[in-house]
């Protein structure tokens, strides 16, 4: 509820989002951490504590101008104490479990428009004596915020989306279910962009160990105590990315025809496999129970000594997979001439942004304007096309 209470009131939020410890308790708003100068001319640190005016879950306009806190007397850097803004100098409770030290009164022309004007105006008077002995200091911490709730998807607060101002748009994933079939380089890349959005569920399926050589080619940097584990590739992800979020499940299997149900009540999946005989029954699957899915294709051959290829995100829908028999070949790898398994980590990072990003215009988290179901980009000519390209597009 308290973190409920900052999201819907602007006000609050953006204190949050510019790293102030802001909390919520028993109807009041706790800054803390406000750095001061006490009478020895020492540089500590309080808390403000202000009364809350709600409409509901709610702020409105401060009622009052008054501001508790908890610390010793504000000086200035002399030592001297702070006379403008003395109000009371003793203990008050304001909870059974609040008690604050002092409070404060400065008050400006036609009073305090909201919470944020409030606590960084006297943020400001406080702070500004203890950043002339120690310029490092800072009420603005910007430190972690832990969700306050075991069935947030987040194990701390997205500030990130707050920052941004588009929290709004974000909440258009929330609720789906994704699966990451295939957890190799592209695949640990899609997890590492996807793990980052408000989708209540994850589902990793591969059956592969992690290798070393797959820390070469996957999102951060694994120890050598990690690879020494011989881990399945989904454990290994899952516990990594665990440190974040909830709501990852790791399949240590291959998906094959005796188990698409760990697909079945999923709203998205995203394929990275290199069998061709395995992608045919899976695509056949996702399309009979009208799953939309991307599958992703890297190409990659050395020719004399440089790397050239195509980078390949095809997206099939409920209303359009035709498509799909015509770019996907369902040979396996050691059957096709053409194929190689040369992956590079930049590379297999853009494939799987492409994807990402495909996926999102699908949701409207992006704007979409072409709709395209197939893209690819040829490294060599640094050139990208879709298959629904508008040809008056700059």
């Amino acid at each position: 509820m308290s973190q409920q209470l900052i999201n819907l009131s602007s006000d609050l939020k953006r204190l949050q989002n510019e790293g102030y410890e802001l909390t919520i308790q028993n109807g009041h708003a706790l800054l803390s951490n406000v750095p001061y100068v006490n009478s020895q001319k020492e540089v500590k640190f309080g808390t403000l504590v202000s009364d809350l005016t709600l409409n509901g879950n709610v702020t409105q306009r401060p009622s009052t101008h008054i501001m508790h806190f908890i610390g010793e007397q504000p000086c200035n850097a002399d030592g001297s104490e702070i006379q403008q803004i003395i109000h009371i100098r003793n203990n008050t409770p304001l909870t059974a479990n609040l008690v604050a030290s002092r409070s404060f009164s400065n008050k400006p022309n036609g009073g305090y428009s909201d919470y944020y004007h409030k606590f960084t105006q006297y943020v400001s008077i406080l702070q500004n004596p203890a950043q002339a002995i120690s310029p490092e200091v800072s009420a603005q911490t910007y430190k972690p915020i832990e969700s306050c709730s075991d069935d947030d998807v987040f194990k701390y607060i997205d500030t990130n989306s707050g920052r941004a101002g588009i929290t709004a748009v974000s909440a258009k994933l929330e609720n789906q279910r994704i699966g990451i079939v295939g957890l190799g380089g592209t695949g640990s890349y899609i997890l590492d962009f996807v793990a980052k959005t408000p989708v209540c569920e994850i589902h990793l399926i591969d059956g592969d160990e992690y290798c070393q050589h797959n820390a070469f080619r996957s999102p951060g940097s694994t120890s050598l105590e990690d690879l020494n584990q011989l881990r399945f590739k989904v454990e290994h992800h899952k516990q990594r990315y665990e440190a974040m979020r909830n709501g990852i499940h790791a399949h240590p299997c291959y998906l094959i025809e005796q188990n698409l149900h760990l697909v079945e009540n999923l709203d998205f999946v995203f394929v990275c496999i290199d069998s061709g005989s395995a992608k045919k029954d899976i695509f056949e699957f996702l399309k009979s129970k009208a799953i939309p899915f991307i599958d992703v294709g890297l190409g990659i051959q050395l020719v004399d000594d440089k790397l050239t290829g195509i980078v390949r995100t095809t997206l099939c829908t409920a209303d359009r997979h035709e498509h799909l028999s015509n770019i996907v070949s369902f040979a396996d790898a050691e059957d096709d001439d053409y194929s190689s398994n040369i992956q590079i980590a930049e590379l297999n990072g853009l494939n799987a942004a492409f994807a990402v990003i495909r996926w999102k215009k699908l949701f409207g988290f992006y704007h979409d304007h072409n709709g395209e179901h197939d893209s690819t980009y040829t490294i060599n000519a640094n050139m990208l096309l879709g298959d629904e390209e508008d040809e008056d597009a700059a």
